[in-house]
């Protein structure tokens, strides 16, 4: 999720947990609000001409490592751990106090909300085993939460593929094993598919998927550097996963948090937002792939690092916080990138299998339009499904003279 050679697995997993979490449409957010050992529930609503924030406190302070999710309904789910045993609820505001509907509980020394699924009604989870990991249905099932996928390994992260939510991608690590991303069709039995390969040895990790151009950004180390770099492919392309230069910063964190929607077979030209933390604090960097540069942005005073949206239009919002204004987006428009973009540089290892190689072309290259291709969707009595496609295994017909 970075590109920085500084970065740990430990302060990876510190940057990506930001307390506050979108719905997948932009409507509603929510967090743990408060201070101390008094915490709540905090329902946001982002879709009006104003944000307001809606406490949800109940009777007891909630416990620091309970999690919130919003559903699209203006619900909030809740997940509290007890030991073993964590249990599930929905808030929802009911005049001066907070309504709670009692969902059920999983067994489970760990139990992980995963991030919004698309249709704003359900709500998913990982459970990690010895040698698998559950995927629950905790919200929007007929009786309770329900275990709908058991997948080999010791799965971590999760994004979305599809608009549907059939298509989870998940961080497989297989025992001795590199963490390589695999898809899970949620309607098929959790059937599963690889989908990054970049070289037999890297580990590949899926930060962010956007359904609608079929944009992935990518950390791995199969550059073969030592260090992990932050990338992007294309679902379903025949294109390679390219490592640009412009998102290596030295002594940084590089994190994308959102994607421009809307941009349906043009992912080059979508805007990417990025949280860069370094010495200095947190700021908010905008990238295109066509563009190849990176734009740094100061944030509002009081962001709430790493969350915040984009609309189909290019405008980011960032949600903040400051004692004068305790619920606060501020928009601003991507900025272009202008010209041809700069020169950026892949540096990928000889070996790497599904990348060029540099002794294949130049290093460098001028922005170029490219467009997503892919296999055909599935017919079947569902909602089409484009296939993943191990990018491993992407030709290179067709670019001589790429890199």
């Amino acid at each position: 999720m970075t590109a920085c050679a500084i970065e740990t697995a430990a302060e990876r997993e510190a940057v990506t947990r930001t307390g506050f979490t979108i719905t997948a449409d932009g409507t509603y957010a929510a967090r743990l609000a408060g201070s101390g050992d008094a915490l709540f529930p905090e329902r946001w609503t982002l879709d009006g001409p104003e944000p307001y924030a809606v406490p949800l406190p109940l009777d007891q302070p909630e416990e620091r490592d309970a999690e919130v999710l919003p559903l699209a309904d203006g619900r909030v789910l809740i997940n509290r751990r007890a030991g073993e045993r964590h249990t599930l609820s929905l808030l929802y505001p009911t005049g001066p106090g907070t309504g709670e509907i009692a969902l059920g509980a999983v067994e489970a020394a760990e139990l992980t909300l995963l991030p919004p699924a698309p249709d704003g009604a359900s709500a998913y989870a990982l459970a990690p085993g010895e040698t698998s990991t559950a995927v629950w249905l905790v919200a929007g099932g007929a009786f309770g939460p329900e275990r709908v996928a058991d997948v080999p390994g010791r799965c971590s992260g999760g994004a979305w593929l599809d608009r549907t939510g059939r298509l989870l991608a998940l961080d497989r690590r297989q025992p001795g094993g590199p963490v390589k991303t695999v898809a899970v069709d949620l309607a098929r039995g959790g059937a599963v598919t690889p989908l990054l390969q970049i070289t037999d040895e890297s580990d590949d990790r899926l930060l962010l998927a956007d359904a609608d151009s079929g944009l992935l950004l990518i950390r791995s180390n199969a550059p073969g550097d030592g260090r992990d770099r932050l990338g992007w492919g294309v679902l379903g392309s025949l294109w390679p996963v390219r490592f640009p230069e412009s998102l290596r910063l030295p002594d940084a964190l590089v994190t994308p948090f959102a994607v421009q929607p809307g941009q349906v077979l043009t992912p080059e030209s979508c805007a990417v937002a990025l949280r860069i933390d370094g010495a200095a604090g947190s700021w908010v960097g905008v990238w295109r792939p066509a563009g190849r540069r990176l734009h740094q942005l100061a944030p509002p005073t009081g962001w709430l690092a790493g969350s915040g949206t984009f609309s189909r239009d290019g405008v980011l919002r960032l949600p903040y916080e400051t004692g004068e204004v305790p619920c606060g987006v501020l928009r601003m428009e991507a900025p272009r990138d202008g010209g041809g973009g700069g020169a950026e540089t892949f540096g990928l290892r000889p070996d790497a299998k599904g990348v060029r190689s540099p002794g294949e072309g130049p290093g460098t290259e001028p922005a170029q339009q490219e467009h997503a291709g892919g296999e055909p969707c599935e017919a079947s009595g569902s909602p089409a499904v484009c296939k993943p496609v191990p990018l491993q295994q992407a030709p290179l017909t067709g670019r001589a003279a790429r890199g």
